[in-house]
């Protein structure tokens, strides 16, 4: 399991996995104020506090490479460990431009790990490239979003698609389930977005 910052509604989710949790080091300052520590701590180092960069200095991986975020660098890490499938918490916290590119990298970690869910106070975001099938419940809220230009179909959504090509962000948004699954047909990197019952 990847996190960054804690919020309220994923902290059960960091307890039941509080054996297996990868940090990313400006995460593991907020961590700590939860009582939870990670197994490890990935990151260059720049957010993560003095006391607890001594602190947890037999978790902690320092990786200064610029050229990819502590995030990446925390799943790159899952990846080495074989993991299979991984859940990231916090990614969606304190900034908006960091929320934006940490969503847009998991059309990224497509090719690193099998299986990556994030989620969020809100939601859950999922990358896929090809026909797949989705849990869901009557009125569930469901965005759809494409980095490129790829053929939709969709069924069992209020606002069905047919090949049809999204060119903008918003243009698969604010859409909605009309039952208990739906299911979406592409051939190229697509971003969902499912909202939780209210």
């Amino acid at each position: 399991m990847v996190i960054s910052p804690v919020t309220l509604f994923p902290k059960s989710i960091l307890q039941y996995h509080q054996d297996k949790l990868v940090c990313c080091d400006g995460a593991a300052n907020n961590l700590s104020n939860h009582h939870l520590t990670a197994q490890v701590i990935i990151g260059d180092g720049d957010s993560l506090s003095l006391d607890n960069q001594i602190k947890y200095q037999d978790k902690f991986i320092k990786l200064s490479d610029q050229n990819t975020n502590d995030l990446t660098k925390a799943v790159l890490f899952c990846q080495s460990q074989s993991v299979q499938s991984l859940i990231i918490l916090g990614a969606t916290g304190k900034r908006e431009d960091h929320t934006i590119a940490n969503i847009a990298l998991l059309v990224n970690y497509l090719s690193i790990i099998d299986n990556v869910t994030m989620i969020s106070d809100f939601g859950v975001f999922n990358a896929i490239q090809l026909l797949s099938s989705f849990e869901s419940y009557s009125k569930q809220q469901v965005s759809l979003f494409s980095q490129s230009p790829t053929p939709i179909t969709t069924t069992n959504l209020k606002y069905s698609s047919n090949k049809q090509n999204h060119i903008y962000w918003w243009q698969g948004s604010l859409n909605e389930s009309l039952g208990d699954e739906f299911t979406i047909e592409v051939n190229n990197a697509l971003i969902v977005y499912r909202a939780f019952r209210e």
